[in-house]
């Protein structure tokens, strides 16, 4: 086995008085690629910076392989003492790397390096400490957050960039397809220690809930133990007292073992509540152009969104996404062109600055806007500490300014503003920043059930594919077009079009050079697009296929629904997780290729009639 890069053992911390980590550990060796998962406050972020040296645990171990190089990249990036990009960036070099390096890696970026460091936007400030820490190619990257305020095009760049890295990866990200398409194993932070399993992202949500259950069912036992022992106590047995007092003693251990045991925390409890039925049609734009100099932000666009339509809104970072969702509620006067807004709309939105928190207010203050301690809630009075216990917030927190609140809290404050009102239209704008990923579930699941019609606009893929019914994607200079489904839906429909733009491009000129011999005064004839013998066969059997994984999956989940599985065979849960998790992208493989077959078939012989 290779000797470790980084070593964690033992980890000991303690924050306020508050066990943070409480013997966690970690293990780094080259080719690694590890996520690191945990709820929002768990100590992901915390871990990192020991790992990185930038925090000192009150007790433990850390090693770092003598002459390792390794690069921190911290949520927000500390530019103080540096001009420009490419002073930051080639302050992170190793001594021996080439200068050249740090512009190069910029550039790939979509910097130039001259840019000054004061007036860099979020996204270009990630960028920045990116490049600052792959130039010098180290070989350990702790990366906090990578994809934070990173748009879509940039996220699948760092994707190819980090999978043909030789460095060994450890990450934290809310952003599940990223993991997923990254990891290779899999570290999860929970009530201060730590557990691996030597297997991607993809099969860890199956693995955690088998442990968890394996848990309840371990806490049920002690439980059980507790009132056998207590029974003897109170029954009066006699025995040797030397005997009795050991029973006594075993009794207070049971008890403080009870005691000690940290339940996992819950899930928080999102819910809407639904104003009244809105009208059929929500938005009509008719021609929107918006321009701001001679820049072409938003160039004659149409659409109708009608009432239950989830629609998504993508493209790269500075391509007019929250200029069109303004102009499409009303906020924005168009330059040209007309929107058309329906009737009995009860909108709320969510900004993704979350510039409606102030800083000096408290959590109650946030939630009541300064209106004593009741929140309105479905017309109803509710006390602001038990409303905000659904999201996950402590009774003692109500009372903290906004100020000491992390990004993920900041966030499930904001949901917890929003989804208090009445709604039938919910407008978000990048509703998942900061959230961990099982509030993300919980949102997806919300949005899933909402009656009403939802308009967002969102960096995460698998959020989008999850919930959109129609994506609005920017197609550069000012064009946007709407496709059916969710990002992957898109992605797929574009590569359909351009191989069909290629194939009909060839075979028609194909058939102007024969027209031309035969007759050169005749008009050239267009030719179309044919599905080889390959593509229908693909297209016929493709179901059978999709249908055979998808009873495999339900296999392999019932197999692994045994609770005492994890306890009696840990690798063969591990290997059934593997397995599962190889069926489930054999299928999503599946079905994106019938997808992309029968939209081909469509384009070739037109609507099937049924």
């Amino acid at each position: 086995m290779a000797a470790p890069l980084i070593t964690l053992a033992d980890i000991r911390l303690t924050f306020g008085g508050t066990p943070l980590l409480t013997g966690a550990g970690l293990n780094v060796v080259a080719g690694d690629r590890i996520a690191l998962v945990g709820r929002n406050g768990s100590g992901k972020s915390t871990l990192l910076k020991i790992a990185a040296g930038e925090v000192q645990p009150d007790s433990g171990d850390r090693f770092v392989h003598p002459g390792a190089v390794v690069r921190y990249l911290p949520q927000e990036a500390n530019f103080a003492g540096f001009d420009t990009t490419l002073d930051y960036v080639e302050a992170g070099l190793k001594p021996t790397d080439d200068p050249y390096r740090a512009r190069k890696v910029l550039e790939e970026l979509g910097l130039t390096g001259e840019e000054g460091v004061m007036r860099l936007s979020g996204g270009e400030a990630r960028r920045a400490a990116l490049a600052r820490v792959i130039a010098a190619e180290p070989d350990v990257l702790l990366l906090d957050e990578p994809t934070n305020h990173l748009d879509l095009p940039a996220i699948e760049w760092l994707e190819r960039l980090l999978g043909g890295l030789r460095s060994a990866v450890l990450m934290i990200s809310h952003d599940r397809r990223f993991l997923e398409t990254l990891s290779r194993s899999t570290v999860w932070l929970d009530r201060g220690i730590t557990r691996r399993m030597d297997a991607g992202f993809d099969t860890f949500e199956t693995w955690r809930d088998g442990v968890l259950e394996q848990e309840e069912s371990e806490s049920h036992k002690l439980d059980r133990k507790i009132v056998r022992e207590e029974k003897w106590m109170h029954g009066g047995v006699t025995a040797r007292r030397k005997r009795n007092m050991r029973r006594v003693r075993e009794l207070a251990a049971l008890r403080q073992q009870r005691r000690d045991h940290r339940r996992a925390v819950g899930s928080a409890r999102l819910e809407t509540f639904d104003a009244e039925q809105s009208g059929r049609l929500v938005i009509e734009a008719e021609g929107l152009v918006k321009a701001y100099g001679d820049r072409v932000v938003v160039g004659g666009f149409s659409t109708r969104v009608m009432r239950g339509d989830r629609v998504g809104l993508v493209g790269p970072n500075g391509a007019g996404k929250t200029t069109l969702l303004k102009m499409l509620i009303g906020q924005l006067v168009p330059d040209a062109g007309t929107v058309k807004l329906g009737t009995n709309l009860e909108m709320v939105l969510l900004d993704q600055k979350r510039d409606e928190l102030k800083p000096e207010w408290t959590v109650a203050e946030a939630m009541t806007r300064g209106r004593g301690d009741q929140v309105i809630v479905n017309g109803k009075a509710r006390h602001v500490a038990s409303y905000m216990k659904d999201f996950l917030f402590l009774p003692e927190q109500v009372r903290s300014p906004v100020s000491v609140l992390s990004g993920g809290e900041r966030a499930r404050l904001m949901l917890a503003r929003v989804l208090a009102m009445p709604s039938n239209f919910l407008v978000l704008d990048e509703p998942t920043n900061d959230l961990d990923l099982e509030t993300l579930d919980l949102l997806q699941e919300l949005i899933a059930d909402y009656s009403g019609t939802v308009l967002l606009v969102s960096h995460d893929r698998d959020f989008l594919d999850r919930i959109v019914t129609t994506t609005i994607a920017s197609e550069g200079d000012g064009r946007w077009e709407e496709y059916a489904g969710g990002y992957s839906d898109m992605l797929a429909r574009r590569r359909a079009g351009q191989a069909d733009i290629g194939a009909s491009g060839a075979i028609a000129q194909s058939g102007r050079e024969k027209a031309a011999a035969k007759s050169p005064g005749a008009p050239a004839a267009a030719a179309k697009r044919k599905m080889s013998f390959k593509e229908k066969h693909a297209l016929e059997t493709l179901p059978a296929t999709i249908d055979k994984l998808g009873a495999d999956i339900a296999t392999l989940e019932r197999e692994m629904a045994d609770p005492a599985l994890a306890a009696r065979d840990p690798s063969a849960l591990t290997k059934l997780a593997t397995r599962l998790a190889e069926a489930q992208h054999a299928l999503g493989e599946a079905e994106n290729r019938w997808l992309e077959l029968e939209m081909l078939r469509e384009d070739v012989e037109g609507p099937s009639r049924t």
